[in-house]
């Protein structure tokens, strides 16, 4: 009985010593197999930047609606089959993300099929360009490890309540970050990410118009700010394209501005006034709106974390072929 125990307890020893998915991946993953691999994607997604403004942050948005649901593993890349397949980028949440986002991740992937075929994870090329693009617009730079797999099902019915949305009470925005381990002051400092970007005006016109029958706009909102957006926004229902800009002083700049605009009202959706208003966020906000190197420091620490959150390796993915289809069609 004794000789029993003791196999049972090396067995256990064994496997808390097995190592975790994101421990197996390396910063030199492509050194050999693929050593051109960041030069392309950072060419690539130079190329693209400087002609679509607004790429790093459709990237930044992708990735992060990504790695939410079921792991950073490029399902949000793949494209519906219907009526087999409805998947995560058809999801209701999704269906505003920009294509800016998708068209980065395929021309590189194009670009790295050329140099080393069947070699580069499109998960790996999502979390890269996402570094890069950030990095490039002024945001700080942080290690990313390679070597994910990507995922072998993209389901848009797994995405409702693990994403935020804007409209939800701050305690199911926590919730949800909460569920993926991230604190708090991790959740305000990834919230830093709309220091870039644009929200559309269906997304918070019922803040700005017929507010209630005392107030014309919320009154969380600058009624400077409420004005400009209720004449911004004005012809959204009959457009619903129509979008502002996050953060309304310095939109293309990543910055510590969102954070500085947030308690004067100069915040766009429900949630930008939660994290002002919300004790349990506020501090973190005034910090941040106070000292830009303590926000590039949170957010590369939070962004360094997410990259791994979830990833698939060895049998649990594959590297496709293309982007937006799983090699198998039948998966």
């Amino acid at each position: 009985m004794e000789n029993f125990y003791l196999l049972i307890l090396s067995i256990f020893c064994c496997l808390a010593l097995l190592p975790t998915s994101h421990s197996r991946l390396t910063l030199d993953y492509y050194r050999k197999s693929c050593p051109r691999f960041e030069q392309i994607v950072q060419d690539t997604i130079t190329n693209k930047q400087i002609t679509s403004p607004t790429t790093a942050a459709a990237t930044l948005r992708l990735f992060l609606h990504d790695c939410f649901v079921s792991g950073c593993d490029g399902s949000i890349l793949i494209t519906s089959t219907r009526p087999f397949n409805i998947a995560e980028r058809d999801a209701d949440i999704n269906l505003s993300l920009p294509g800016d986002g998708f068209d980065v991740i395929v021309r590189a992937k194009t670009a790295l099929e050329l140099a080393c075929p069947g070699v580069v994870s499109c998960s790996d090329i999502l979390a890269v360009a996402t570094r890069d693009l950030v990095t490039m617009v002024g945001g700080p730079y942080y290690s990313v490890p390679l070597g994910r797999k990507d995922g072998l099902i993209s389901k848009s019915s797994a995405v409702e309540g693990n994403l935020p949305r804007p409209t939800m009470p701050m305690d199911q925005i926590v919730g949800i970050f909460s569920k993926n381990g991230f604190s708090v002051q991790e959740m305000v400092a990834l919230s830093g990410a709309h220091t870039i970007g644009f929200s559309h005006c269906k997304e918070f016109s019922h803040g700005i118009y017929n507010y209630s029958r005392s107030q014309p706009f919320d009154p969380s909102y600058n009624p400077r700010l409420a004005q400009a957006l209720q004449n911004a926004c004005a012809g959204y229902q009959s457009n619903p394209t129509l979008s502002v800009f996050n953060d309304v002083m310095t939109p293309n700049k990543f910055d510590n501005m969102y954070f500085q605009n947030l308690p004067k009202g100069l915040g766009v959706l429900d949630s930008d006034h939660g994290l002002a208003n919300d004790p349990r966020t506020r501090p973190f906000v005034e910090m941040y709106g106070r000292d830009q190197n303590a926000f590039f420091k949170a957010f590369a620490a939070a962004m360094q974390k997410l990259s791994v959150l979830g990833v698939k390796v060895g049998k649990d993915g594959e590297i496709r072929r293309r982007c937006d289809a799983f090699n198998n069609i039948s998966t």
